[in-house]
Parts: structure tokens; sequence; C-alpha cells
């Protein structure tokens, strides 16, 4: 099969009407994912031993299983459950499958974060006599948050090449508009090409950010160790 300019400049803003769907899909299961992972989180943090070993097998179980299968099951599957079942648009079954499927991995990075957290400071809270919400929102999560941010970046830009598993299930992203081209012109390989440049002119920029926030993340961490290490030497 030849490469053919025309039907490339023909297909490409074809294509290009559904990358607003293909972001706000990523940032709608994104902010999901990111929500949901405080709940992994504190369900992790029960020192119930029955009920801690029940969600880290089904966090284990979520992330061993392919999102494709994941998106399947809610949009396919999960209507013809007796009694429960409830049928799902493809946009919000997308949200779900991929959102609870990325929020065991964004839970994981912030349990990274707080516990991270030196004990002096969850001692030093409970010595002020702060509640429960004051002590995570003004103690605990200010300093958890920040080392964790370059690492959410990351789970961003993986998830913006995972929502095209969406177009499985009817969500028409670019990748979607891109199958439909090709079999109306019997032409993939321009529609394709176009879908690989839209992706890496997306998300490479944006990779390329996450690193310098990184680095720029390790080198305040640094400094911030070296000058608390200073002080503990002149005391």
């Amino acid at each position: 099969m030849n490469w053919k300019w025309d039907m490339f400049f023909e297909a490409f803003p074809i294509i290009l009407e559904g990358i607003g769907v293909t972001i706000g899909l990523t940032f709608a299961c994104y902010l999901f994912a990111l929500l949901f992972g405080f709940v992994w989180t504190l369900l992790r943090r029960i020192k119930f031993k029955p009920v801690n070993w029940l969600v880290t097998w089904i966090m284990e179980f979520i992330r061993s299983t392919p999102p494709l299968v994941q998106l399947f099951f809610i949009f396919y599957a999960w209507p013809m459950v007796p009694g429960i079942g409830v049928t799902l648009s493809p946009f919000t079954s997308a949200i779900l499958g991929l959102g609870i499927h990325f929020s065991t991995y964004i839970g994981e990075v912030y349990r990274s974060g707080i516990e991270g957290v030196e004990k002096g400071q969850w001692e030093a809270s409970t010595a002020l006599n702060f509640s429960t919400t004051q002590k995570w929102t003004k103690i605990i999560l200010p300093q958890a948050i920040p080392p964790t941010i370059p690492m959410l970046g990351n789970y961003l830009i993986i998830m913006f090449k995972e929502v095209p598993l969406a177009s499985t299930i009817g969500v028409v992203g670019i990748l979607s508009l891109a199958e439909t081209y090709g079999a109306n012109n019997f032409r993939y390989l321009e529609a394709y090409t176009i879908v690989a440049i839209i992706f890496l002119v997306l998300s490479y920029p944006s990779a390329i950010l996450i690193n310098k926030l990184e680095k720029k993340m390790n080198r305040r961490f640094h400094k911030k160790a070296a000058l608390q290490e200073s002080k503990g030497a002149v005391i």
C-alpha cells in the first residue's frame, strides 16, 4: 500500500474532531483516579487485618487484570448482573473502568508519599492536639503530596495513551474516527499515522515537562534535606 498525501490531508481534520473527546475523557478518568486513589489509601491504612488483606487483594486483582477486560465487563457484562446490573453509557463506562484501574496505582503513590512523612511530624500533630482532619490537611498531605507530583504526572501521560481502549466500547475519539475513516475508504495507513502523530505531539512535550518538574522537585528535596542536616549539626 503506497502512501497518499491527499488521503492524509483529507483524513486529518476528520480525525482531529475527536481530540476533544479523547482529551476530555483522559482528564475525567484521571480526576476520578486521583479521588478514588485516596479511598484505596485510606482503606489500606485500616489496621484490622481481614479488611486490610481484602483491600490489598482487590487492588492486586484490578492491577493484574487488563483494563480492556475491565471495560468490557463494565459495559457489556455489568448490565446483565441480576438485581444490581446497570446500563451505562460508553463514556461513563470508560471513566469507571480506566479510573478504577489507575486509581490502584495512584493509591500506591499516595501511600509512598504518606509513609515518607517523618514520624516526628505525626507526633507533632498529636502533641498540638490537632483533630484528624487538621492533622491530614495541615501537616501530612502538604508534605506527602508534593514529592509524588512527578509520578502522578507520569500516570497522566500513561492514561492518555490508554484512553483509545475506550473506542472498543463505542467512545468516539480520534482512534474510533480513524478506524471509521479507514473502513470507509479502505485506507488505514494514513489514518493510523495521524493518530500516532497526535499522540506524539501531545504526549512528548508533556513527558519533557514532567521530567523537568521531577528534577526540580529532587533539587528542592535535596536542598531541604541538606538544610535540615546542617541545622541538626549546629544543634
